[in-house]
């Protein structure tokens, strides 16, 4: 019975050695999906706070400036761009173009080198909020539904590039991501 017990040993040791590995290779993995990081905003007065959750497909943004405010959230699973707009104390939320938008990965890649001026612009683009509001927000899931919470909220499209808009300019609240992109929300709602 005592040379039973050896082989079963061996074969114990065989399965432990390498979920150590694995463990030690996951955990440093994990470690990299989650990036979190605070930028001062050029020509402004305010930060953004910006954190990636690689895992959930997530980019949350919190931008402090005192003429702009807004926070917003970069659903890059179900494509979904939503932008809570203080000063106009709405929500707004928009299919997200994901060929235009800077992917996770040049996200995650500028918030760990510090500089995101590396990284190309891109156009800025241009939403015109529409009337109806959004009367279900947990269908769009919690981490939007928590965002949008308490403000009225509303769809938004994106404008085709070179399309004249006939919307007053004033009505235009603009919103910058890093130096990757800018985006313009425009549209006639309550105190839009």
């Amino acid at each position: 019975m005592q040379l039973h017990k050896a082989p079963e040993s061996n074969n114990m040791k065989c399965l432990i050695e390498p979920s150590i590995l694995v463990i030690f290779f996951l955990t440093q993995s994990l470690a990299l999906m989650n990036t979190s990081d605070s930028h001062p905003l050029d020509g402004s007065v305010g930060t953004q706070i910006i954190h990636v959750d690689a895992f959930r497909g997530m980019v949350s943004i919190r931008d402090n400036n005192v003429f702009s405010e807004w926070d917003g959230i970069l659903d890059y699973k179900n494509a979904l761009l939503a932008a809570k707009l203080f000063s106009k104390m709405a929500c707004v939320l928009a299919k997200m173009d994901q060929v235009v938008f800077p992917s996770l990965s040049d996200i995650s890649k500028a918030l760990s080198k510090q500089n995101s001026n590396h990284y190309p612009a891109t156009h800025g683009l241009t939403y015109t909020v529409l009337p109806s509001r959004v009367k279900n927000l947990a269908q769009y899931g919690m981490p939007i539904k928590n965002l949008c919470r308490a403000v009225p909220t509303y769809f938004a499209q994106q404008q085709k590039e070179g399309t004249a808009l006939a919307m007053d300019p004033n009505s235009c609240f603009e919103v910058q991501l890093l130096s990757f992109m800018g985006l313009s929300i425009c549209g006639e709602i309550t105190g839009l």
